[in-house]
């Protein structure tokens, strides 16, 4: 059992334990462990928006962050949304995709998102464990949650394109989990997307996006880096991530 490094968090009731070492899922032949906040019935949303802000996520009921014993490539990363600067491809993004109809559904299982994941596992991430997930695996991991969370489906007129999950903050919001269609040639809704969730903030009054951890040598994660300007949390402090000084 541990205790984080962060001396002013308001997390008095907390415990924190650092998991056993289990293989990376970004970086091959490495061992990854992960702190995890506990009790989890006592991290209510004020906690949590806390907890995001230290650098933490959250992975269906489960609150964690990175804490490997040699590698400090996972940095937490987050938008400040109104200084938010489009580029080309990104405003090509926004225009693709404009038919597309966001609508908030319970958090439930639907089958149609289900088995939309399941396309998506097995098209984008095949082996890495995800794309033999069961509906148990699914709900436990997307629809379980103690916070404020938000399911948003995307349509068009051949039925539901994408589905994102994101937690209310008290300061922005966090982008859980998107899955989307994978077989639309030259598609860019995971771009789209996270423009979208960033306008949310905007129209919300909420300055920030986190959006979990970037792994500059992870090609599934370096993507992140393309949205400017970004913050780090680096040694404590968020501060805009320059991506050529990644550890």
């Amino acid at each position: 059992m541990s205790q984080p490094n962060d001396a002013a968090l308001p997390f008095s009731l907390l415990q924190f334990y650092a998991t056993s070492p289990y293989p990376c899922s970004y970086l091959a032949d490495r061992q990854a462990r992960s702190q995890v906040a506990t009790p989890a019935h006592l991290i209510d949303a004020e906690i949590y928006s806390s907890l995001v802000r230290a650098g933490f996520r959250r992975s269906g009921i489960f609150t964690y962050r990175p804490h490997c014993d040699h590698c400090r490539a996972c940095i937490p990363v987050r938008l400040p949304v109104a200084d938010l600067q489009l580029t080309r491809s990104q405003r090509r993004a926004l225009k693709k995709h404009a038919n597309l109809r966001p609508r908030e559904m319970p958090l439930a299982l639907f089958s149609d998102h289900y088995a939309l994941y399941c396309r998506y596992q097995q098209a984008r991430h095949p082996g890495g464990g995800m794309d033999d997930d069961s509906r148990e695996q699914y709900t436990q991991f997307l629809l379980q949650s103690r916070v404020d969370t938000r399911l948003i489906e995307f349509l068009d007129d051949d039925g539901v394109r994408m589905v994102s999950l994101i937690d209310v903050l008290d300061d922005g919001l966090s982008s859980v989990y998107t899955f989307f269609d994978p077989d639309v040639a030259q598609s860019s809704f995971g771009t789209y997307n996270v423009l979208w969730q960033a306008a949310q903030c905007v129209d919300l009054g909420l300055p920030y996006l986190y959006l979990g951890y970037w792994i500059a040598e992870s090609r599934k994660m370096a993507y992140k880096s393309a949205f400017t300007p970004i913050e780090g949390l680096i040694d404590g402090q968020w501060q805009i991530l320059n991506p050529n000084d990644a550890p």
